[in-house]
């Protein structure tokens, strides 16, 4: 009679050792049922779930010999028909990506993350670090990242999110959960807002700077961006204010424009890996064009300012890139690109992002007002914009390879 054995081999990671396990369980055809390996700072960790027939006593004396020579420890743990079968019944459950972002992961981080996995019934199958590794001694910079991956399964309880959300406040991290399927790891399309997402301003309250209208025109801006106004009518007023500025102020305006954290290169990543890129933004198309051009962006949609005679009128022309025309736009895109909205993302921060981050496959918040971090399915509020790169499961080591 068989017996199903769990085969746990730990010791200092050396080539070959999984090889020579496996060499010994292939002399004795027996079957493997599951296997995973990890190894943590040259220290390996091996599980083999194995279906070992009568003559298991053999088997196992040939593995302990094998250790001793290897110079790695061994154990051996019976599994029962039992346990074995609830096992595979439960592989069909829902599982999860929890990606859990950091400028240093720390103890208490893990620590809390986990706990609200367990509380809402969840379990961890397996952690990975998608972010280089941290040198001991240096200082927290304000600009280091790192960032661990969860695979969850089970079927999480209503108030995951909530939970999870106030962890991240608590602590200051970020948390993204995704399903795990096939979308996830085929997203093609990432449609970004502009302003105070791939720049760090509001060019409308450079522009009105240069008018002589700043104090004005960013009132508006910021109710706008909370949702306070209505898009169009807000973008028309703050606009009327620029009436006279000469067309020469936007290309000094341009110059200056402070680049978020991240965006170089994160765009260098998405370009070699062949993702297509789009700029949909209720700011202005001269300057996302600009960026279009310094960033390699595919498709720029955006406001047109009416110039005449070298001068703003203070009027925008048709057809206004609000709220629904973002979202209209990313599902455009997607069919021009013959691809799924699930495949999609898009990044934003204000409340006239909220409907292009609800039809994308993946809406992320990007350092944004509360009421577009509360309303999002996922949110960036703590790293620069390449911690995208992580939600998307790419690793450190595979944005640096040329």
């Amino acid at each position: 009679m068989s017996e199903l054995v769990l085969i746990s081999v730990t010791g200092e990671d050396r080539p070959g050792i999984t090889a020579a396990i496996a060499k010994l369980l292939g002399d004795h055809a027996i079957d493997i049922l599951d296997v995973g390996q990890s190894v943590i700072h040259n220290h390996l960790s091996l599980g083999v779930l194995v279906n070992v027939p009568d003559d298991s006593e053999r088997v196992f004396k040939e593995l302990l010999f094998a250790s001793h020579n290897l110079e790695i420890s061994i154990k051996f743990s019976p599994i029962s028909k039992e346990s074995y079968d609830e096992w595979v019944g439960l592989q069909g459950r829902s599982r999860f990506i929890l990606t859990l972002l950091a400028r240093r992961i720390r103890a208490a981080h893990i620590a809390e993350v986990s706990r609200v996995v367990a509380d809402c019934g969840l379990n961890i199958d397996n952690i990975t670090r998608l972010s280089g590794r941290v040198p001991v001694m240096e200082e927290d910079s304000g600009v280091s990242k790192a960032c661990v991956e969860f695979s969850l399964r089970g079927a999480a309880d209503g108030q995951f999110r909530e939970k999870l959300l106030a962890v991240c406040h608590e602590l200051d991290i970020d948390v993204a959960v995704q399903e795990d399927g096939i979308y996830r790891r085929n997203r093609r399309l990432i449609a970004f807002d502009m302003d105070s997402t791939l720049i760090r301003v509001e060019v409308i309250d450079e522009l009105a700077r240069e008018a002589g209208v700043a104090d004005e025109v960013s009132s508006i801006t910021a109710r706008a961006m909370a949702g306070e106004l209505d898009f169009k009518e807000s973008l028309r007023e703050r606009v009327s204010l620029l009436k006279g500025l000469p067309e020469s102020a936007l290309k000094k305006v341009a110059d200056e424009l402070p680049l978020t954290e991240g965006v170089e290169h994160l765009f260098q990543t998405l370009n070699r890996l062949g993702y297509k890129t789009a700029i949909i933004s209720g700011g202005f198309e001269y300057f996302g064009q600009l960026l279009s051009e310094k960033l390699g962006v595919d498709y720029v949609y955006a406001n047109k300012l009416d110039i005449v005679d070298g001068k703003l009128t203070g009027k925008v022309r048709p057809p206004i890139v609000d709220a629904s025309r973002k979202a209209a736009l990313l599902e455009k895109l997607a069919q021009k690109e013959n691809i799924s909205l699930a495949q999609t993302i898009a990044v934003g921060d204000g409340a006239n992002d909220l409907k292009m981050l609800d039809v994308a496959g993946l809406g992320i918040a990007f350092h944004a007002k509360p009421v577009v971090r509360e309303s999002a399915s996922h949110a960036i509020s703590n790293l620069g914009l390449d911690s995208l790169l992580y939600l998307m499961g790419i690793r450190d080591r595979d944005a640096e390879l040329k």
